[in-house]
């Protein structure tokens, strides 16, 4: 079952428009509303992946020059 946004759907009657329009209207913002929201919360399990691989990308690099560094002194 859709929820539906209620100023949305107040503003558009008291615009003129029909009535079963405007709960369509006010069911699909509600509906982008939930998208975005699950867009986000996708987003930030991206970015603390990201950091967690920046973290390791970071940690290996610096054995590397310090296994580079101790092989050739």
């Amino acid at each position: 079952m859709s929820t539906m946004n209620s100023e949305v759907y107040d503003a558009l009657i008291s615009a003129g428009a029909d009535e079963t329009k405007a709960r369509e209207a006010a069911k699909s913002v509600a509906q982008y509303d939930s998208d975005v929201g699950d867009i986000k919360t996708s987003l930030a399990d991206i970015k603390a992946s990201l950091r967690v691989i920046q973290w390791m990308f970071g940690f290996t690099l610096a054995f590397v020059v310090a296994l580079t560094w101790r092989t050739f002194q």
